[in-house]
């Protein structure tokens, strides 16, 4: 049951208590314990109020204290009616406990029909045990019963009604907020796809063009050393938007697959479960294996080792390499590298470049290893 509910619920128990109750309890000859039965109804009705009007849910001890009462003060007030008055004029309580149920048991269905069907069946027997009724009280008893109980029964049914609309009113407009969160996530992401490629094929073009052109040789060492990363790069990039279970993984295959369709034998081996790496960490982390394995001229060996808190990527290749690129950042302000020769210089054998990813060179003849690390906490 909704808050705005509740308090239309409550309006109605205590407009109804003195508007209908006060009237025929100093008009009839009620016994002075009636006064008792007012006071519960009273009572309880405050009781909810507190909780009502802050537009919270009653607590059950609350509900269950004041469904005693309510019943306690139906039979009171039914005990003390005037002979013969039972559903008649005088028997102001019978209408105001079906109220004060919806409004305690709102919550319940189940338990608040048996409360009314108790309630009813309560009514009955008090009206039974005080004399038995002739044919004429059981008819206008019968149309106080059917009246008031179908009235209530009613209300509950609209309040039902209306609480089910709302909650497929939230569901609607919930999903219709995934919905346009997907689409803005979609679009985002589509933007993003398309300013890296953007950027990485403005990066590629002149070298093509370069090529087309005869500025550069395709014979010469470090042109060929800048397409073979060229072609590293963008594979890598394809990769980086594949639907895939593990994408550090697939992305570090991809590279090292142009490596092997360059005549390069490359081993990979993986160890540890998957742990989830942020793309930019990932970009980072296959940097230096890109270059590593486009400076390879016959073998390479890629480790990927992955714990709970660290991830390394360490390349071993049978080609010097002097330098390393930093992360594979290409965008509309952030162009690639034209070569494998960066701004920044890499740090020694043992160094540690700045960031959250480490990378440690070291040269051994004509071999060279590059380890890069990333911590996740």
């Amino acid at each position: 049951m909704t808050a705005n509910s509740r308090l239309v619920l409550l309006a109605v128990a205590a407009v109804i208590q003195p508007g209908l109750g006060l009237a025929p309890m100093l008009d009839h000859d009620h016994h002075p314990v009636a006064w008792l039965a007012y006071a519960l109804f009273a009572l309880v009705t405050l009781g909810c109020a507190g909780w009502v009007a802050r537009r919270r849910t009653l607590p059950a001890p609350v509900v269950a204290g004041g469904v005693v009462a309510v019943f306690a003060a139906s039979a009171i007030a039914t005990w003390a009616l005037p002979p013969d008055d039972h559903f008649g004029p005088a028997h102001w309580s019978f209408g105001l406990v079906g109220w004060q149920l919806l409004l305690l048991l709102g919550d319940r269905l189940g338990v608040l029909l048996a409360a009314l069907s108790a309630h009813v069946a309560l009514s009955v027997v008090q009206w039974v045990l005080a004399g038995v009724p002739d044919r004429v009280e059981v008819g206008g008893a019968g149309v106080v019963l059917l009246g008031v109980t179908s009235f209530q029964v009613g209300t509950l049914v609209i309040l039902r009604m209306l609480l089910r609309a709302e909650r497929q009113a939230d569901l609607m407009a919930a999903e219709q907020e995934r919905a346009t969160t997907r689409a803005v996530v979609a679009e985002q992401w589509e933007q993003d796809l398309h300013t890296r490629f953007a950027g990485r094929l403005g990066t590629t073009l002149p070298l093509l063009a370069d090529l087309a052109d005869g500025v550069l040789d395709p014979r010469d060492e470090g042109t060929r050393l800048r397409c073979a990363l060229a072609a590293t790069q963008l594979r890598r990039l394809f990769a980086e938007h594949d639907d895939v279970p593990d994408p550090l993984v697939h992305e570090v295959a991809a590279c090292a697959h142009v490596a092997e369709q360059r005549g390069v034998a490359v081993s990979l081996a993986v160890s540890g479960a998957s742990v989830p790496v942020p793309a930019e960490v990932r970009r980072a982390l296959t940097a230096p294996v890109e270059l590593a394995l486009a400076a390879a001229r016959a073998r390479a060996r890629v480790s990927l080792l992955r714990t709970g808190t660290e991830v390394r990527v360490a390349v071993i290749s049978d080609a010097a390499v002097p330098d390393t690129p930093g992360p594979d950042t290409s965008g509309p302000d952030t162009p690639g590298p034209d070569t494998p020769v960066p701004d920044t210089p890499v740090p020694g054998p043992g160094g540690t470049a700045p960031g959250p990813v480490e990378v440690e060179t070291g040269t051994y003849g004509e071999h060279t290893r590059m380890e890069v690390r990333w911590r996740a906490s």
